[in-house]
């Protein structure tokens, strides 16, 4: 703000492989309840969701340092940092999805979350982004979206954002135009008072995209009141197709 799958050989696994598939076919027999033919089981499973990234995946998914997306430059948080923004609150706290998804910011914790930043090497007032990849367990980011929207709706008339040293005022909250990628995408344009000079206006903007059990957020701002029309695509689309890469995620 202002201020990869394995592949083997045929040799020697053949008939191992048939045993393999003599003996499952007998157990089934012999114990037709067995738990992968139990629907119950099964409906258990699904209901629970897909099972969370760790964080060695989430590296794996993020960028790295130095990497480019498009025009931008990444720079990784060190171990354990995060942004300053994750420890800010929102008032009323219905908002708080809108200031940040870290720990507490929902009544659902991520089980895992990496954090990146990129700029532009060649300009001082560039547009910043953080990005944030956060997994969940069972169903939580599909929550975690269902509160975005909600704080989206409840907030658009502005809300406070407590700094700690200082509070900022969101004037409006509106909704725009989210990417087409993932499970589900909300991205929201934040008109902001800037706390120094009550007569400036700024401007920031977050597109929250789930996939599965994990979210990938997306906040840029600039040093400067220029509206500058949204969060840079090719950052969106560069973290999304490596995120593919590596998770093997859908389109």
């Amino acid at each position: 703000m202002y201020g990869a799958g394995k592949r083997y050989g045929r040799s020697g696994r053949v008939a191992a492989a048939l045993g393999g598939m003599l003996l499952l076919a007998a157990c089934s027999a012999e114990r037709p309840d067995a738990p992968n033919d139990d629907p119950k089981a099964k409906a258990s499973a699904r209901a629970k969701g897909p099972a969370p990234l760790t964080e060695a995946r989430l590296t794996a998914a993020a960028f790295a340092a130095d990497e480019k997306a498009g025009s931008y430059t990444t720079s990784p948080y060190g171990v354990g940092e995060a942004p300053f923004s994750d420890s800010y609150t929102a008032d009323p706290a219905v908002c708080q999805p809108l200031v940040s998804l870290a720990k507490g910011a929902t009544a659902h914790d991520p089980v895992a979350e990496v954090h990146r930043d990129l700029d532009l090497d060649s300009e001082l007032r560039s547009v910043n982004v953080t990005v944030q990849l956060r997994s969940y367990a069972g169903k939580d980011a599909t929550a975690v979206m269902a509160a975005l929207a909600t704080a989206g709706t409840a907030c658009a008339g502005g809300f406070t954002e407590d700094r700690a040293l200082t509070k900022a005022r969101y004037l409006k909250v509106e909704p725009v135009k989210a990417p087409a990628i993932g499970d589900e995408a909300k991205a929201f344009r934040f008109t902001i008072q800037d706390v120094k000079n009550k007569d400036l206006r700024l401007y920031e903007y977050l597109t929250v995209l789930r996939s599965g059990s994990t979210t990938l957020s997306f906040r840029a701002d600039v040093l400067d009141t220029k509206d500058f029309g949204g969060v840079p695509q090719e950052v969106v689309t560069a973290q999304w197709e490596k995120f593919r890469a590596a998770t093997g995620s859908g389109a």
